[in-house]
């Protein structure tokens, strides 16, 4: 079992940039792969990054690659979203997810990932 935690959630206008952090507790964070979602209203929820737990692969959407980058401290059991040149439809609830490896449907399935946070707002206005 693993809780997750997000933060750094907020308004920024476009072009800006925010910064959110999913902070772990329980089982060995190290030892899971971690995913970046978001939900924008009347829409389903939809993958945005995803990091592997070994190799530190990294995966993006191509509607932010260029733009977000994700990383991870296993030390500080923390999986950060840096998020530069924010756009109106970046804005969503952005969720945490934590995936036990290995991967079965792939790192941007959702249904592979156990475990979610309670997700963050993140409002980019024009």
């Amino acid at each position: 079992q693993v809780q997750l935690v997000e933060s750094g959630g907020g308004l920024v206008q476009a072009g800006g940039s925010l910064r959110l952090s999913c902070v772990a507790s329980g089982r060995t964070f190290s030892s899971y792969n971690m995913g970046w979602f978001r939900q924008a209203p009347e829409k389903a929820r939809e993958f945005v990054a995803a990091i592997t737990w070994r190799a530190g692969l990294t995966y993006y959407a191509d509607s932010v690659k260029g733009r977000f980058t994700i990383s991870r401290d296993n030390g500080k059991n923390t999986v950060f979203l840096q998020m530069n040149s924010l756009k109106p439809e970046d804005t969503a609830v952005y969720y945490c997810a934590a995936e036990d490896p290995p991967y079965e449907l792939g790192p941007r399935n959702q249904n592979d990932y156990a475990y979610w946070g309670q997700g963050t707002q993140v409002t980019v206005s024009s």
